[in-house]
């Protein structure tokens, strides 16, 4: 069935609406190619096979009885494992929540089952959404399909190494300072993130919430706008979430035309100190869009020089209080209660027990900032450092359209190499973390493989709040220049099936 697997998603949503082929047969030969790569990849920490088959099943008999099916009816799709599925795990990919079973699903999950869409599994992480090479999880290493001693990014590096390695057409993830952006990038997709508030939060366990969005994975931007729109809009059940329509991201998917269109390039954004490569593809890419018609200016954003200190200020506090829920007297882990300690004795074993470094580092990060004496000159400090941030970006949009940079300072890192130095990690969200502070739309796609090490290189759009359809009309158009061109970046992948 490699040749169901080397389909697009909108291509296996159509052949399954067209009764070419079925959707358990799809969701079976993905099944396989799960059993198949994964031991080399270590994508997913739950696959659900029987529960996938029962999904797919489900689908086939509304497609038999007439039914009008979506456009992403019957694919399958792997999850990421923050977001809460009734009829499998949901651990954060942490110790403190090994084993839960929620009883309820969030609302992208149940967005996803009612488009008819498949869930696998649940795909590995950085534990609580907390880092940026998925090394933070507490139970498996994942490897980037393209260089299997390398990092598919992270936070939701299991979603991306799923895709790249053809073991899910799609994939949810979920953003706060890249997460979804960053791997997208270093694994050749197309990776999404939404307006703030644009889809919702229900059921996202959170780690910073002014600032998590969840998102799309694909390997192309049509795939990625289908999937955008099939999760997104309002929830009442998320009190951030906005009472607006979704953007027409699937229309400009397909239309992809930038003449005219203003395009600025962030001047604090194209760093020296970036991959020369990177840089060099960032720079063609640019070219190809003034090429294409689009009107190119360099803008100057310099609150953005801030964004990288304010961002490691706010989300630590923000998680310092979300983690406050997990105490060990509800659900998940419990250790020492033998019925001779009190109930903080077994809070504090337990927390000591079920977090990972990194998500004490933070804990202990966003204590402190939000302590007396300090709160003022740490967390306030960064919110209006926030402000000053989202001003620039409503000045830069009040002169152009969109506005673009380099996705990572950096193509794949080795597996290790920054595990030791926390400072070294951080700066791989160095040009993603502006679009979370300020809420925008944000979004990353391929743009070439880096000479120095033949890896992918990605190219990040920026658009204001509910313009997420900009992002993705210049998006489309950089893919279809660059594939007339070079041919599919994403073929070129080791792990690619045609």
């Amino acid at each position: 069935m490699s040749d169901v697997i080397g389909l697009s998603a909108a291509d296996l949503g159509a052949a399954i609406k067209a009764g070419e082929v079925s959707s358990e047969e799809a969701t079976t030969a993905y099944l396989d190619r799960i059993e198949s790569v994964d031991g080399a990849i270590g994508a997913f920490l739950h696959v659900g096979r029987e529960s996938a088959l029962a999904q797919a099943r489900e689908v086939d008999d509304k497609r038999a009885a007439g039914a009008e099916l979506g456009p992403l009816a019957g694919v399958p799709i792997a999850h990421k494992d923050v977001f809460t599925t009734k009829d499998m795990p949901t651990t954060a990919a942490s110790k403190i929540l090994e084993g839960w079973q929620p009883p309820y699903d969030a609302t992208v999950t149940e967005r996803l089952r009612g488009a008819g869409l498949v869930i696998l599994g649940k795909t590995n992480m950085d534990e609580f959404a907390m880092g940026s090479s998925t090394e933070n999880s507490a139970y498996q290493v994942t490897r980037n399909p393209w260089d299997t001693d390398r990092i598919p990014g992270g936070s939701s590096g299991g979603s991306s190494a799923a895709v790249a390695a053809f073991e899910a057409p799609l994939a949810t993830g979920t953003d706060t300072g890249g997460s979804i952006r960053q791997p997208a990038a270093v694994c050749g997709l197309v990776g999404g993130k939404p307006t703030y508030g644009g889809s919702s939060r229900y059921g996202m366990i959170a780690f910073a919430s002014s600032l998590d969005t969840p998102g799309p994975f694909a390997r192309n931007v049509l795939d990625a706008a289908l999937l955008h729109e099939a999760f997104s809009g309002h929830d009442p059940r998320d009190s951030t979430s906005i009472d607006a329509a979704v953007p027409p991201v699937v229309d400009a998917a397909r239309i992809g035309d930038v003449e005219g269109l203003r395009v600025g390039v962030v001047k604090e954004l194209d760093s020296d100190g970036f991959q020369p490569g990177v840089r060099q593809r960032f720079r063609e890419t640019v070219e190809l869009l003034e090429s294409l018609g689009a009107k190119v200016v360099e803008v100057s954003c310099p609150s953005f020089d801030a964004a990288l200190s304010a961002y490691y200020l706010i989300a630590p506090s923000e998680a310092s209080s979300n983690l406050a829920r997990f105490d060990a007297m509800r659900y998940g882990l419990r250790v020492g209660d033998d019925g001779t300690r009190s109930a903080e004795e077994v809070m504090s074993l337990t927390r000591a027990r079920g977090f990972g470094p990194e998500v004490k580092r933070r804990i202990m990060l966003g204590t402190y900032a939000l302590s007396s004496g300090y709160y003022d000159a740490y967390y306030g400090s960064a919110q209006q450092v926030r402000t000053l941030i989202k001003r620039d970006f409503d000045a830069a949009f009040e002169n152009v359209d969109v506005l673009v940079s380099p996705t990572t300072p950096t193509t794949a890192f080795p597996i290790g190499e920054r595990a030791e130095d926390p400072m070294a990690m951080y700066l791989a969200d160095l040009c993603t973390i502006p679009s979370n502070l300020a809420g925008n739309a944000s979004l990353s796609v391929p743009c070439g493989l880096a000479p120095e090490d033949d890896l992918p290189v990605g190219f990040q759009i920026m658009a204001p709040p509910l313009a997420d359809d900009r992002t993705y009309r210049v998006a489309a158009a950089v893919e279809r220049a660059l594939t007339e061109r070079d041919g599919s970046l994403i073929a070129r992948s080791p792990y690619a099936v045609a």
